[in-house]
């Protein structure tokens, strides 16, 4: 299915056809919801779904996490290419981050469909796992020198049913090795169970409308979205734009952090913008290299981030956007065995705030300050044994607090946010159902007033929570990015609030913890902690003094921030918690921030 067709374009029955497909990716979606067993995926929605062509190229992915469906075309090329006899009623598991996957903790499962004995399409159903076998109980090992030391089970696109019937071996293999075997057997259920809906809908599709009207289709929508690509780039000026950042230092590994480096070349005269990211460094002896997948969904995602939101996301619309990547580089292609253990988050989300900030040197209008990152305690790896069932293993990945989302041109950042690479798709967790899953108790939960960064469109706040172990001991893991450089305001917007994390002794003591954190709490202890606030857009003293106002009375600003950063002067009124603008005082104090800038 490789013609690309423009001639005979039908609009009707190319809106019908598509929101016929986004709906099977939707029923997709809302099966892995309901049926998975984790809460990783059934409450954090931490898993996407997508339909790619038989030949391998991004059809839809309707609300999937854009680390994890842009590169979903890798994954379903490596299930061809290793798989020479792959026939009808075949489903692959695929979690090989050197062969298309994002990284191991990613179970992807791919079913080829078939329709009149020629394959025209692959359901690709891909969710993170609360645990993989790995050496420690988490599914981010960011000590890990490679993939040995991670110690997960890899399946390069292996057969995991044949005849729609189960191939059992491998089903032992991960039973022997995963922590909760249930659990996990539960949501690999669930992911085939996706895969399978899609494969029926997909076959009623064609038997409805026949398989060369969906053909056509395919090669008008790839047409349709590749030139509403094209005409979003010919809106930009022709322009070189470079950008930098940098990851956190993580211990004696990495003692000065990570250097990022990206080169955006945009030419409205041919409609191709070029990512350049061949000037990084090598792979390091850790969690944090960029697989193939991530690099390039990471970079994609910063580029839409900055255009029409209204472009598809798929092939079609791909095709204008150039990447220029590097073997054996950290942000590149990586060189086994390095670890990809933390590639879907960390530099793939420095990867995402480097390419969207970065339209923002065009002028103002353009691209959007970095979205809060890091994974920290609020989303640790949490595993113990629950004396509420008979001291049974619980392992779980946690998603109960987010980071603030980037001020943009025209709106402030996201509270629900959560990562740049996930781009507000994932929920945070419900506090009673972690509660009611593990032997734990949240403690508290809250925005932080005055933690987003400041501007004419400030960043989302940040979130602080804290929580601990109910009985017995808790092992909790995380592999947080954003303590010593916090994301970036642009265009004279402010930093964003960085993460933090403490210790908390039983009584009441507290210590201080490494931003990359793997401790045993007691019971009696707690952990607390807060994500990253989003930058800023655009300067403060920008700001409508009304919207700073609402601000301070919705709990999102302080009026100490309001007065020594945005400028604005507020007079206590009658009444409870009345406040109001002194226009001629905001006026005089703006004047006065502003000489104090440097030119």
């Amino acid at each position: 299915m490789t013609t690309e067709r423009s001639d005979d374009f039908d609009p009707f029955m190319t809106a019908v056809l598509s929101n016929r497909i986004e709906g099977i990716i939707r029923e997709m979606t809302n099966t892995l919801l309901r049926a998975a067993r984790s809460g990783v995926i059934n409450s954090a929605r931490d898993f996407s779904c997508s339909i790619c062509t038989g030949d391998n190229r991004l059809l839809f992915s309707a609300e999937g996490l854009p680390i994890h469906i842009f590169g979903s075309h890798l994954q379903t090329r490596a299930m061809t290419d290793f798989n020479p006899d792959m026939a009808e009623g075949d489903c692959y598991l695929h979690n090989d981050p050197y062969s298309g996957n994002t990284h191991a903790a990613d179970h992807t499962y791919l079913v080829p469909v078939f329709v009149g004995g020629e394959h025209l399409f692959t359901a690709v159903a891909k969710a993170h796992q609360a645990d993989i076998g790995n050496a420690l109980p988490t599914t981010y090992m960011a000590g890990a020198k490679d993939q040995y030391e991670e110690g997960a089970l890899i399946f390069p696109a292996v057969r995991i049913q044949r005849d729609y019937k189960m191939v059992d071996d491998v089903v032992r293999m991960c039973r022997s090795r995963i922590r909760v075997p249930g659990q996990w057997y539960g949501d690999f259920l669930a992911g085939i169970g996706a895969a399978r809906i899609a494969e029926r809908r997909l076959k009623e599709l064609c038997e409805k409308y026949g398989a060369e009207t969906i053909k056509a289709f395919v090669g008008h929508w790839f047409a349709y979205s590749e030139q509403r690509m094209v005409n979003a780039i010919r809106k930009l000026p022709a322009v070189t734009l470079r950008n930098t950042g940098r990851h956190d230092p993580f211990g004696d590994l990495l003692p000065d952090g990570i250097p990022l480096n990206v080169e955006l070349r945009i030419d409205p005269e041919t409609a191709y913008i070029d990512v350049d990211l061949t000037d990084n460094v090598d792979n390091v002896d850790c969690g944090f290299n960029e697989s193939e997948a991530c690099t390039s969904s990471s970079v994609v995602a910063g580029v839409f981030n900055s255009l029409d939101r209204s472009v598809p996301r798929n092939a079609g619309s791909f095709r204008r956007i150039r990447l220029h990547l590097r073997d054996g580089s950290v942000c590149g292609r990586p060189k086994f065995p390095h670890s990809c253990s933390v590639a879907t988050t960390n530099v793939a989300d420095r990867l995402v705030n480097m390419v969207q900030s970065a339209f923002a040197q065009i002028s103002d209008g353009y691209g959007l300050a970095e979205g809060g990152m890091g994974l920290g305690a609020g989303c640790a790896v949490i595993s113990g044994d629950d004396p509420r069932a008979g001291g049974e293993p619980f392992i779980n990945q946690l998603f109960l607090s987010n980071s603030g989302g980037p001020g943009g041109p025209s709106a402030d950042g996201w509270v629900t946010y959560g990562l740049p690479v996930a781009a507000g798709l994932m929920l945070r967790d419900s506090v009673e159902i972690d509660e009611l899953k593990h032997p734990m108790q949240v403690r508290y939960l809250r925005i932080m007033s005055g933690t987003g960064g400041a501007g004419r469109h400030r960043g989302a706040p940040a979130m602080e929570m804290a929580y601990g172990p109910t009985a017995d001991s808790m092992e909790v893991l995380w592999p947080c990015d954003g303590t010593v450089y916090p994301p970036r305001g642009v265009r004279g917007g402010l930093d964003g609030l960085p993460c933090r994390h403490w210790k908390v002794s039983a009584n009441g003591n507290e210590e201080e913890l490494p931003s990359v954190g793997a401790i045993t709490l007691r019971p009696g202890e707690a952990v607390r902690g807060n994500q990253a606030g989003g930058g800023g857009y655009g300067s403060p003293l920008e700001r409508d003094p009304e919207r700073v106002l609402r601000d301070v009375l919705e709990g999102y600003e302080t009026a100490e921030r309001a007065r020594d950063v945005y400028g604005v002067a507020l007079r206590q009124d009658d009444g409870y918690d009345a406040l109001s603008i002194d226009a001629e005082a905001t006026a005089a104090l703006r004047r006065q921030l502003a000489d104090a800038v440097p030119a």
